[in-house]
């Protein structure tokens, strides 16, 4: 029975672990950076008018998870050409939910 007690909190501290923060690994600062160099905002203008940040706060934005965005990120990326290492994706995800998404 105690081996029992044992193995369920090491697995549950595992899962705690495992869950952590979304984009934890990623620098905001350094996203921006990377968000402003490929002019992202410009795309997103086009697409919806205004400064482009709509992408991110309109009511019917298709981002609902940090899964998500990160899969987003990697098709704006993959989509124009970017050609950016996951270390950046991962940075502007950072930068991304820092601002706009706040997932936890």
């Amino acid at each position: 029975m105690n081996n029992k007690i044992i193995a369920s909190l090491i697995l549950l501290c595992v899962t705690a672990i495992s869950q952590a923060a979304p984009f934890a690994k990623g620098d905001a600062d350094a996203g921006k950076k990377i968000f402003d160099q490929h002019q992202c905002n410009s795309c997103h203008s086009n697409k919806l008018g205004g400064d482009g940040s709509a992408m991110f706060t309109r009511a019917e934005h298709k981002v609902k998870t940090a899964a998500s965005l990160k899969t987003q990120i990697t098709n704006c990326s993959t989509n124009l050409g970017l050609m950016l290492f996951e270390d950046d994706e991962e940075n502007i995800g950072a930068y991304l939910n820092k601002n706009y998404y706040k997932f936890k």
